[in-house]
């Protein structure tokens, strides 16, 4: 695809999260919305997928390791044509697919049930290594927030993963610098991101999240690196595309009222106007 026509997949995405959070009156708009250029990419160029049939053998494997921000998976998944994009109304409702972390049991194209942070990583290390076990050459994709980078576990799963040389697995860090708490450097600092991975024998990438072609760049840059896996620190801004969730800390975990809705989705509106 164009980068254009990315760009306009990626605000349709944001519609999508916006339309579900609110429908559902919770969940985590700002983290969705960062990582929303990132789940276009994967799942309109990057990855080898068939919505039209999920479990296909050789296809590329996604885990969203933060689980919470699973309105933008269902939003891209949903865009992808895996379901309805109407289903997102449902987030959250009782009896509904969509609950507020993915689940590999009910939703057609998830491919790991995710939430407990820190564990996602391990869960894609353990299916890179699979597909190098059975000889087959699928690639594995996760991604984690700057915040959940605190948990041990993710450094647990780093070491395994770098010792193990696994070259076909990505592992992508949304790095917008803030958690439910306020900024990750004054809580619990995880920096220097890419140095630490670099430590744990992984190829390090800076890439900037809202620019396809340094996507496009960093995700080639990755399959084209052998013998160890790769780490792409995705440089984002929390709320993108929504003026007054963008930066800000206090939109990790809630959902807009019906005024604030209305904001959202004209500034949405006026950027697809724009491309």
């Amino acid at each position: 695809m164009t980068n254009l026509e990315l760009q306009k997949k990626a605000n349709e995405v944001r519609k999508g999260i916006m339309m579900a959070v609110h429908s559902a009156k919770s969940g985590h708009p700002g983290g969705s919305l960062s990582a929303a250029d990132i789940f276009t990419y994967l799942y309109f160029e990057e990855m080898n997928i068939d919505p039209a049939n999920p479990k296909m053998e050789d296809r590329d494997r996604f885990i969203l390791s933060k689980g919470h921000t699973a309105p933008g998976l269902y939003s891209a998944l949903a865009n992808r044509g895996y379901f309805p994009v109407e289903d997102l109304k449902t987030l959250r409702k009782l009896g509904s697919y969509l609950q507020g972390h993915p689940d590999m049991k009910q939703i057609p194209g998830v491919d790991m049930s995710s939430g407990s942070l820190g564990q996602g990583i391990s869960a894609a290390a353990g299916m890179a290594l699979g597909a190098k076990m059975k000889g087959q050459d699928y690639r594995v994709y996760t991604l984690l927030g700057d915040g959940e980078i605190q948990e041990g576990q993710v450094w647990e799963a780093a070491m395994f993963a770098g010792y193990r040389k696994l070259d076909n697995l990505v592992v992508i860090v949304d790095n917008n610098g803030l958690q439910i708490d306020g900024k990750i450097e004054d809580i619990c600092s995880p920096y220097p991101i890419d140095e630490k991975f670099a430590a744990f024998n992984f190829h390090a990438i800076h890439a900037d999240a809202h620019d396809f072609d340094d996507l496009r760049r960093a995700f080639k840059e990755a399959r084209d690196t052998k013998g160890m896996p790769t780490a792409i620190i995705a440089h984002s801004v929390k709320g993108k595309g929504v003026s007054f969730m963008e930066n800000q800390a206090d939109w990790h975990g809630k959902a807009p009222n019906d005024e604030q809705y209305a904001v959202a989705m004209a500034d949405l509106e006026r950027i697809g106007e724009s491309l």
